[in-house]
């Protein structure tokens, strides 16, 4: 008797932590915003886009390098912007190096918060790059010769903004496609991205 209690006690709580993982994950309800904030674009027009009588409405253009993408976290909202993005920086000293057949991609982002409370994250938490094969590459904690990266831990007051580049390791031959960005070190629901072909 006391080894079927056992083995529905080890049952009972392998599927208690299967679905708290299920309820956590920061997938459930998310969204992906690709469209560039009204007026921000890089090098883009602030004039009314609206459709004249006879023509067909514009299909809006996602994000690239030097848009500005509005994301929406838990309890805060920024503004995030992708400034540059640096392909093969050395590293920041001589004992910096990437891993054997891979590189490193260092993208500057500008984060302002538009919220009303104090934005506090690790931005390199909720950034992922992307190449052409649809594989994703997370941060890596190598510094570059590219500039400042961010602190582990940033604050930013409302209506505050910081600046400073994220470090990704991908291997040498990928073609890199898309970048993403998510408040809150990637859990909030919504996730920006923009297009780097």
């Amino acid at each position: 008797m006391s080894r079927t209690i056992r083995t529905a006690a080890v049952l009972l709580s392998a599927a208690l932590v299967a679905a708290g993982a299920t309820a956590c994950s920061s997938t459930a309800g998310s969204s992906v915003a690709t469209a560039p904030k009204a007026g921000a674009a890089a090098g883009g027009d602030a004039t009314s886009s609206a459709p004249k009588k006879d023509q067909q409405p514009q299909k809006k253009a996602d994000a690239k390098v030097g848009d500005t993408i509005s994301l929406k976290g838990m309890d805060t909202k920024a503004d995030v912007t992708v400034l540059k993005v640096v392909d093969n920086p050395k590293g920041a000293d001589e004992f910096t190096t990437p891993e054997s057949g891979k590189r490193f991609v260092s993208v500057q982002f500008r984060i302002r918060n538009t919220g009303s409370k104090a934005y506090n994250d690790t931005p390199s938490n909720g950034a992922k790059i992307l190449d052409t094969e649809g594989q994703g590459f997370d941060s890596s904690l190598s510094d570059t010769a590219a500039g400042p990266a961010f602190p582990a831990d940033v604050t930013i007051a409302p209506g505050g903004t910081a600046k400073g580049f994220i470090t990704f390791e991908v291997p040498k031959a990928a073609k890199l496609d898309k970048l993403q960005f998510g408040l809150d070190s990637g859990f909030a629901d919504q996730t920006g991205q923009w297009n780097l072909r």
